[in-house]
């Protein structure tokens, strides 16, 4: 509801996103290509990444950072984090469906499918076809 201006002043977004990180919505433009900005906004909520711009969305630092915060903001991260193991890893750990939004190479990781399913195991349907037949991975699932 502030004015003009004052959504524009980088203080006053500051202040805002570190009181609630969805306030980055109402924010000019310009302060959503701000990685200072989108950094404490996804630090407080990791929904908040969906409203940065494609090259923070790309930027492996703020999407560890919203992962970790909301496991399900990888569906906004960039093609190439969606295939980064380690962000991938982070977001299964926290929010099992999440494998959903990784690559299929990922969803075919072992590894990956193991830690997605141990958080929840109805994230199994989204394995690779391959791991649907590993007695570790369904075992683990089913738990």
């Amino acid at each position: 509801y502030a004015a003009a201006e004052l959504r524009a002043d980088r203080e006053v977004v500051l202040e805002a996103v570190r009181q609630n990180g969805q306030a980055l919505v109402d924010a000019a433009a310009e302060l959503h290509a701000d990685r200072e900005v989108v950094l404490e906004a996804v630090r407080q909520d990791g929904r908040a990444l969906q409203h940065a711009t494609p090259e923070l969305l790309a930027d492996r630092e703020v999407v560890l950072e919203a992962v970790r915060r909301k496991a399900h903001a990888l569906v906004h991260a960039a093609a190439e984090l969606r295939a980064d193991r380690e962000v991938v890893l982070e977001a299964v750990r926290h929010f099992g469906w999440a494998l959903r939004y990784a690559t299929v190479e990922l969803r075919a990781d072992p590894e990956v499918v193991l830690e997605s399913v141990r958080q929840n195991g109805l994230a199994l349907e989204y394995a690779a076809a391959e791991l649907l037949a590993d007695r570790e991975v369904v075992l683990e699932a089913v738990r």
